[in-house]
């Protein structure tokens, strides 16, 4: 259940007005239902019990450590990709024996930084990310747990800048030379071979790229086991698709999912590991912005609004549909083109879309955005960084404020030769 709606005709989310909120906090914003992620969370832990598992939460759908907190409070992980999301996760309150690092280009520091603090897991890439995280871990006196990233060239039938687990994408180890690395891994001495990963891809909306993928990982396992390798931990990553248009045929959910996994992998004397990301915070966030004109073109009626493709990239990257929402119900509706105020044709939300009929200063709501809406963003423009909000029932409160003029024109320097004589002694 989504964690919006109508009460007298004003939006909600949760039991705060976003008319309230847009009088606090000035368009545009993201704000997030901290209710929403619990309640998802909760869904897979609860379709989990008897079996032997660990949600990871994948910490680059949505990096504020509020949202993180939140998780970690209710016995999450995390899954991360660099050591930016290793340390907020840390900050966050996620333990590091909850922690798996990911991730196809790990750097010696990143390794070292996740030795030295004693994550539980290294999702390792590559023979060459092998070999380093080897080395280094032999130079700081430690032992890496590891688990290689198999690629199992199963097609996830989802958009082809998510999809991961195709022979041609860059992720993995191909499953046809697993064997082989696990049995180089095992005999080195900065590394314990713990367990297989696995990631096909993002926004799944089936589950049968699931089901062959598992499959073929439990072949894998098996095989090693016959080679004297035993397997304590599956990562089966993530990738569970959310129902960004509303369909009543839409077939995937965290229910069903989670019966498959049980099924899968109930009699497997393993950890399984679970990665969301997008299942957990996507359906939680609202992108709330005030229209600022509406154009009559040729053919189109334009809503112009102050939100752009810097805040939001998804639709612009992936054609990605969001659904809008006047934060007023109106029984009325015509066609727009909702698009933004930075100078590409790409800054479009949505073209010919049916909505309630809206004017100039009123606000809409793009919905579901908690997942890659605002780790995707950028002062593209020069445009500021916008709030975060996180609601809780009655309550609302910035998570991340918006960052003024001052301090971002402050993150460039010029170079010595470009300041003036009073300039450099000003420096001094």
């Amino acid at each position: 259940m989504l964690p919006f709606c109508y009460q007298n005709d004003q939006l909600h989310l949760e039991h705060v007005a976003i008319k309230k909120m847009a009088a606090t906090v000035e368009t545009p914003f993201y704000c997030y239902s901290q209710s929403a992620i619990e309640s998802a969370y909760n869904e897979y832990s609860n379709n989990l019990k008897t079996l032997n598992s660990m949600i990871c939460y994948a910490v680059k759908a949505n990096s504020n450590q509020a949202i993180i907190k939140t998780l970690a409070g209710i016995g999450a992980g995390a899954d991360v990709v660099s050591e930016g999301e290793l340390r907020r996760a840390l900050q966050a309150g996620v333990p590091p024996s909850k922690i798996v690092f990911s991730g196809v280009a790990k750097s010696e520091r990143e390794m070292s930084y996740a030795l030295s603090v004693g994550i539980f897991q290294f999702n390792v890439e590559s023979e060459n990310e092998l070999e380093r995280l080897n080395q280094t871990a032999l130079n700081l006196n430690k032992v890496a747990r590891i688990a290689f990233r198999i690629n199992p060239d199963v097609d996830a039938n989802t958009h082809a800048k998510i999809s991961t687990g195709k022979s041609e994408n860059k992720f993995g180890i191909p499953i046809s030379k697993a064997v082989s690395i696990y049995n180089k891994a095992a005999k080195m001495r900065g590394i314990e071979v713990k367990g297989v990963d696995v990631h096909i891809g993002s926004q799944l909306t089936t589950l049968a790229p699931f089901r062959e993928t598992f499959k073929r990982i439990k072949l894998l396992v098996n095989e090693l086991l016959e080679q004297g390798i035993a397997i304590e931990v599956i990562d089966i990553g993530g990738g569970l698709g959310v129902n960004y248009e509303n369909q009543d045929n839409f077939e995937i959910s965290i229910k069903r999912y989670c019966e498959m996994v049980n099924q899968e992998f109930c009699n497997l004397n393993a950890k399984i590991i679970l990665e969301p990301g997008r299942s957990l915070v996507a359906n939680s966030g609202l992108l709330v912005s005030q229209v600022v004109y509406k154009k009559q073109g040729e053919h189109s009626t334009f809503l112009i609004i102050d939100a752009a493709m810097n805040d939001l990239l998804r639709p612009s990257m992936y054609d990605a549909h969001h659904d809008l929402l006047s934060v007023t119900k109106k029984s009325t509706k015509e066609h727009y083109d909702i698009v933004g105020p930075i100078c590409e044709t790409g800054d479009t939300f949505a073209k010919n879309r049916q909505m309630e009929s809206m004017e100039e200063g009123e606000l809409l709501a793009i919905a579901n955005v908690g997942a890659y809406g605002a780790v995707m963003s950028s002062n593209y423009n020069t445009r500021l960084s916008i709030p975060e909000v996180l609601v809780h029932q009655s309550q609302f409160e910035v998570i991340k404020p918006r960052r003024d003029y001052e301090a971002l024109l402050s993150l460039d320097n010029l170079a010595s030769w470009q300041q003036t004589t009073s300039e450099l002694e000003l420096v001094k």
